[in-house]
């Protein structure tokens, strides 16, 4: 019997952030459970550190510049295969709840059902403009979230996430009722614990805010680089002045929401216990990009640095794979390959794609040692590339000087040794491949390109009737719940689990 798959995925997580990865603050007993009989992927990389490009690179197995997953606004092209086309061509039931910030009049791509509309817009309102670095985008992050970080009952994104699970759990109790045989992929995707930085006080109290850690790496204790430079540009980081009170309520919050988000993955994993699945589901947990939490006075992620970069991925399936931690460098294009491998398939070598099967890691047989990725979103004004292998990290862009990090000896990235005469000819090694894989000029071109396109489109569609693109998510009242033309006790067994 092919396994059930549950992909899990959360926001603006980064490994450093959770315990099994040695956070010794933050609380997450389910994840904890979880990873002591799971494979735990140590270096895990998103692909690009920003929302919409992660997620469309996860679900294509394709790298951003391949796809055209160039920002929060950058069109999903319906014609790419994603990873729910895949397992809908072997024969599996394939549903979405929760956010995917899918940009564009294709909402679905490829999933059957799709329980909740997404938190984000699916126009191109948020279209960045490398043409103009100096002007900052009135809809992007500021630091007001730092400032107003805390305590609440209830918020947009808390609205959001309950809604997200609810839906979930319904799902899976409607699969567990119904008459359809195939196989279930789910993937169920949280917007917590995203900034701002808020979440409910039972969550808020797990932590005493006299015992919240500050950031490892202060600003004076750095160069500031060029590209984080822009990153405090473009989320006003030096309009106010930020203690560290504000520091540690934000790190508060934020380990509260990770607490939440642990919290909801245990509901669904109730839940598919309840339905007699839980033994047969391949879990797969993970998120989009880290959040730097004010390492080197930065926030949010948009950054090559490691709290912005690396990722959770924890696969569980102890009836394939036995407990282990992989050391080896991974990132999110190789979902795709992994999970159709798992289900009995293999992908057309002459689609797009830039990731490879975990198989050979999830089994202990060896596997690749390498992530690659490409930044094209708001704070670039080039393409942004990293590259880890090994110990080692390379990250360059063109206007900028190369950075390169021996992360074994120097895991939080203070000393850049890319301009070390000891280093010259690995440096330049990693930029001639760099070079090879990638047009970086071409590629820039592209993205303005795209970028004019899409600001006179999303002008345009402002002028006169608005026609949204926002998933509308449909229930049929006319036979939910008890009607007249429904014969109760017959509604009232089929709704029923366990049946009698």
């Amino acid at each position: 019997m092919r396994p059930d798959i549950l992909l899990f995925q959360v926001d603006q997580l980064g490994a450093q952030w959770l315990p099994f990865h040695g956070h010794p603050l933050v609380q997450t007993p389910v994840l904890q459970r979880l990873a002591e009989t799971s494979v735990v992927f140590d270096a895990n990389y998103c692909n690009a550190p920003l929302c919409s490009p992660s997620r469309f690179s996860m679900l294509t197995g394709a790298l951003p510049s391949r796809i055209g997953a160039y920002d929060n606004a950058a069109d999903f092209p319906g014609d790419l295969p994603t990873l729910a086309h895949h397992l809908r061509l072997l024969g599996y039931r394939t549903v979405l709840s929760g956010k995917t910030h899918f940009c564009g009049p294709d909402q679905l791509h490829g999933f059957e059902r799709r329980l909740t509309t997404d938190i984000y817009p699916s126009d191109y309102g948020w279209t960045p403009d490398w043409e103009h670095p100096e002007r900052r985008p009135s809809w992007y992050h500021n630091m007001i979230n730092v400032r107003n970080a805390g305590v609440a009952f209830r918020t947009n994104q808390l609205d959001y996430d309950e809604e997200v699970v609810f839906a979930a759990e319904r799902e899976l109790f409607d699969v567990a009722r119904g008459s359809d045989e195939r196989p279930l992929f789910m993937m169920v995707s949280l917007t917590h614990p995203h900034d701002p930085y808020v979440q409910r006080p039972e969550y808020v109290e797990l932590y005493p805010e006299d015992a919240i850690d500050l950031p490892a790496t202060r600003a004076c204790d750095v160069p500031l680089d060029p590209h984080s430079a822009r990153l405090r540009h473009i989320s006003a980081m030096d309009e106010f002045e930020i203690t560290d009170a504000m520091i540690r309520r934000a790190r508060r919050s934020y380990y509260a929401s990770i607490s939440y988000v642990d919290r909801q993955l245990g509901r669904i994993l109730t839940t598919l216990a309840e339905i007699g699945r839980l033994e047969r589901t391949v879990l797969l947990f993970t998120s989009d990009h880290g959040d730097l939490l004010g390492e080197r006075g930065l926030w949010y992620k948009m950054s090559w640095f490691e709290p912005s970069a690396r990722l959770p991925l924890l696969v569980h399936a102890p009836f394939l794979f036995g407990p282990r931690r992989v050391s080896a460098a991974v990132s999110l294009v190789d979902v795709l390959p992994t999970l159709v491998e798992l289900a009995g398939g293999e992908v057309d070598p002459a689609l797009p794609l830039d990731g490879r099967s975990l198989l050979p890691h999830l089994s202990g047989t060896g596997g690749h040692d390498e992530a690659l990725g490409v930044y094209l979103g708001e704070g670039a004004i080039a393409p942004l590339f990293m590259l880890r292998r090994g110990q080692w990290k390379f990250v360059a862009s063109a206007p900028d000087p190369d950075q390169l990090y021996d992360l074994a000896t120097d895991p939080h990235e203070r000393r850049n040794l890319a301009a070390e005469p000891a280093h010259s000819a690995r440096v330049q090694a990693l930029r001639d491949e760099l070079t090879l894989r990638f047009n970086a000029a071409r590629l820039r071109d592209e993205v303005i390109a795209s970028q004019r396109r899409r600001r006179l489109v999303d002008a345009a569609m402002r002028h006169g009737a608005w026609t949204s693109w926002d998933f509308q998510p449909y229930h049929d009242a006319a036979t939910s719940y008890v009607r007249s033309q429904l014969v109760l006790d017959d509604l009232d067994a089929a709704r029923r689990w366990p049946r009698r």
